[in-house]
């Protein structure tokens, strides 16, 4: 089969390879939909923890099942969760799989779906439930964003920061929405920051580089700031920034991740008895919520689709998805 490989920081290279196998506990997918992700683009980057190289990218997948999985339909449209876990260790034993000890999330620790078929634990299948190929391959990144509002509890009413506009960002805010919360999105990309206006219907929209951002949560809160901030940027100055928004009693939730260290007032974040914590992957909750919401007409996700190309092209259209200019929320690559 043709599989697309980063070989290193900024190659690609197409590679025949073996069509998988799918062995006993696997199941065997066609992939259909592959949609790149801020983990894609900064393991093209160089810049993506716990990464090595060659690796084939792709975990925003979706595909017909080409092998007998009991309890589902050969040829059924599917996603999967692509955070494969031990099931044994301390984290798996507390229903928090999604950051077990012993973690292979695919395309990052173990090649993923860049290719035409691929194998995956019968266990993480989700059924497609009739959801179109495109919105099944959205799942997984608005899953993140549900995960990051559900470790926040979010309540009716709250006000809640979102820190970075791009596609998780935008999950975070359409299931904080539904949560019931007043959203604020602060982004540095006036482009993005329209996207939610206009888009997602977000009432407030910051640009981080305007010189009043406190000023204005502050008219927008009145006065209280924001109860909830949750980070979607990855960036360490956006991360470490995101600790001056937050409100008395606040909950910061990190669910970018970048590679530095952490650096903020302990005196201001101690007056504010403030909650720091992180927000990994997602669980077949947060999946089995996304999906339920997508069929209710709460959440519409292929609105967020801005590029397609077919698989053939994606090595010579990757490098651009990087440059803000090109407008990308969500590039979507397509297999037939």
């Amino acid at each position: 089969m043709n599989t697309l490989v980063c070989i290193e920081p900024g190659q690609f290279a197409y590679e025949t390879r073996p069509m998988p196998v799918a062995e006993e506990g696997q199941a065997l997918l066609r992939i259909r939909r592959i949609g790149i992700c801020g983990t894609d683009l900064h393991a093209y980057e160089g810049t993506q923890p716990f990464f090595a190289y060659p690796r084939v990218l792709g975990h925003e997948l979706a595909g017909e099942l080409a092998s007998d999985v009991p309890g589902f339909e050969l040829g059924e449209a599917v996603t999967f969760i692509p955070y494969f876990n031990c099931g044994v260790c301390i984290a798996c034993r507390s229903g928090l799989p999604n950051c077990c000890t012993q973690m292979n999330v695919c395309g990052v620790h173990s090649d993923g779906g860049m290719g035409e078929y691929l194998s995956v634990p019968a266990y993480s299948l989700v059924h497609g439930q009739g959801l179109s190929f495109d919105e099944l391959a959205l799942v997984e990144p608005l899953a993140i964003g549900a995960h990051g509002v559900r470790r926040a509890g979010v309540k009716p009413g709250e006000y809640v920061l979102v820190v970075g506009a791009g596609p998780i960002g935008l999950g975070i805010m359409e299931f904080a929405r539904i949560a019931g919360a007043h959203v604020i999105a602060l982004d540095i990309n006036e482009q993005r920051l329209a996207f939610c206006k206009n888009r997602l219907q977000v009432a407030h929209t910051i640009n981080a580089q305007a010189p009043d951002v406190l000023d204005q949560l502050r008219r927008i809160t009145n006065g209280d700031m924001p109860t909830v901030v949750i980070d979607a940027t990855g960036s360490l100055k956006a991360i470490n920034n995101g600790f001056n928004y937050l409100a008395h009693g606040g909950r910061y939730v990190l669910v970018g991740l970048q590679k530095g260290e952490l650096s903020f007032s302990h005196p201001e974040f101690h007056k504010r008895e403030a909650t720091l914590m992180s927000s990994r992957n997602a669980t077949r909750e947060d999946f089995e919520h996304v999906i339920a919401s997508m069929k209710a007409g709460l959440v519409q996700p292929t609105t967020y689709i801005t590029h397609r190309v077919p698989f053939g092209e994606v090595q010579q259209e990757f490098a651009s998805w990087l440059n803000p200019a090109t407008g990308v929320i969500k590039a979507m690559v397509e297999l037939t």
